[in-house]
Formats: structure tokens, sequence, C-alpha cells
């Protein structure tokens, strides 16, 4: 059975960091794109990062590059995404998702809230 398991979120100050993690299992996440969403209160589902574990290409959406990294530890089947420089608009529940073979994200975790105190 295929599960996602979000977690590391929390409450932090403006400026802050924290790292979120995606442990999976039912499948190896070295052979799927596996990515990271938000969704802040009030607003739409937003693509935040992504990364192609076949050939380790990453994306990110304009509003975090520069600031969030994400990556893969095929040891524990886990993606990461470490969050820096945190603003207020970072404030949302994070989801990790796996991208089918179709191209659409098929499974999805529970979410992680995080909160930006400014």
């Amino acid at each position: 059975e295929v599960q996602l398991q979000a977690s590391g979120g929390g409450l932090v100050q403006a400026g802050g960091s924290l790292r979120l993690s995606c442990a999976a299992s039912g499948f190896t996440v070295d052979d799927y794109t596996l990515g990271w969403f938000r969704q802040a209160p009030g607003k739409g589902r937003e693509g935040v990062s992504c990364i192609s574990n076949s050939d380790g290409t990453t994306y990110y959406a304009d509003s975090v590059r520069g600031r969030f990294t994400i990556s893969s530890d095929n040891a524990w089947n886990t993606v990461y995404l470490q969050m820096n420089s945190l603003k207020s608009d970072d404030t949302a529940v994070y989801y990790c998702a796996k991208q089918g073979n179709n191209g659409s994200f098929d499974y999805w975790g529970q979410g992680t809230l995080v909160t930006v105190s400014s």
C-alpha cells in the first residue's frame, strides 16, 4: 500500500528555518517524482517544489527559489524540504505527493502545518 507521511511542521519566527520530511512506503522514491505543495488559509493549493529522482531534476516555485531546497534520501525512502529565510507568506499546510505514470500526482500525504510569525 502506498503511503506518504509528512512531518516537521511547526511554529517559527520569520527568518527562521524548518525541515519537512515525507516518509514514503509501498514504493521506492528513487523511481518517481515527488513533490511538495502547500495551501494557505483561504487560498488554493500551490506547487512548491518537486524532484525527479530518475535524473535528479528539481523544480521550485518562484516564491521559494533560493530559500527552499528539496532532496531525497533513498536509504530512508524519504524526501525532504529544507526551508530557510521563512516569511509569513510561507504559512500554510504543506503536503507531499507522488507523481504517477500518467503525470498526475496520485498519492498525497496528510499535510503538516507551518506557521511563520512575523
